[in-house]
């Protein structure tokens, strides 16, 4: 059984609202419009360190072994819908849920679950260089997710503890997204974002090189190598509200087009 916390709520009803004003918006002029729905699986890696509360400056090293280890439940979407005129909308949205348990030699159990999550809404226009090329230049938002839950349930001591931080923001961002036609079947794509600039985050980016191969005019294989940066604070450094996460998530992605 699958329970969803608010911040899924949250971001399902987010994501269906965008979905319905898209297919409003388009119903009149729908020969005018294109879209591309895109599920994919990301092989991540995490890097970098977090600090919460008095613990300052831990590392955050966590291979893609160790997170498929630990997976309790992941998924992956990206949507795009492109007019005619050059203009269109780009969203896409990843979270991952991990849990893991340990005892320790003395029979205590420490019960941790993590959830990270980003969603990125965008507003693009592209540009047709010529029958080969093009660039798409896009702005919008990237929203962060990220939620620890540990409790510790000690062998020697009375009662359990608790320890629980919901952190969300949200960043602004520019980017441009660079495709190129090798072939009837094969092009690569080339695509860098950067945001925050401490308005939340004191910075965020994103950069991915790829290769999509075309069965036909419905389905292409998407394969890429993608990295997203965020170094984000908030609070008082060693204060108990104090929350800072400088991480780069990266991995190679594969993905199904589907064109309609």
């Amino acid at each position: 059984m699958i329970f969803c916390t608010q911040s899924q709520v949250r971001t399902t009803a987010v994501f269906a609202i965008w979905l319905i004003g898209l297919l409003t918006a388009v119903d009149a002029t729908a020969k005018d419009w294109s879209f591309q729905l895109e599920p994919y699986g990301v092989a991540a890696n995490i890097e970098g360190d977090a600090s919460v509360g008095r613990a300052t400056g831990a590392d955050v090293d966590v291979d893609f072994d160790t997170i498929l280890e630990n997976l309790d439940l992941a998924g992956m979407i990206h949507i795009e819908a492109h007019h005619s005129n050059g203009w269109g909308m780009i969203l896409d949205y990843a979270f991952m849920d991990l849990g893991a348990k340990s005892s320790g030699s003395r029979g205590g159990v420490v019960d941790v679950d993590v959830r990270q999550a980003t969603l990125e809404a965008m507003v693009s226009r592209r540009f047709q260089l010529d029958d080969a090329r093009s660039i798409d230049l896009f702005a919008g938002i990237r929203w962060w997710d990220n939620d620890v839950d540990v409790t510790i349930d000690p062998a020697l001591l009375p009662g359990t503890v608790d320890f629980e931080v919901e952190e969300d923001w949200v960043d602004m961002m520019i980017g441009a997204r660079w495709i190129r036609s090798l072939s009837d079947k094969w092009a690569v794509h080339l695509r860098g974002d950067i945001g925050g600039l401490g308005i939340k985050s004191e910075f965020t980016a994103s950069a991915s090189l790829g290769a999509h191969y075309r069965f036909n005019d419905r389905y292409t294989l998407d394969l890429q190598y993608r990295a997203v940066w965020v170094d984000y604070d908030t609070g008082t450094r060693g204060q108990p509200g104090y929350f800072e996460y400088d991480t780069v998530t990266h991995g190679p992605i594969i993905g199904l087009i589907i064109s309609f």
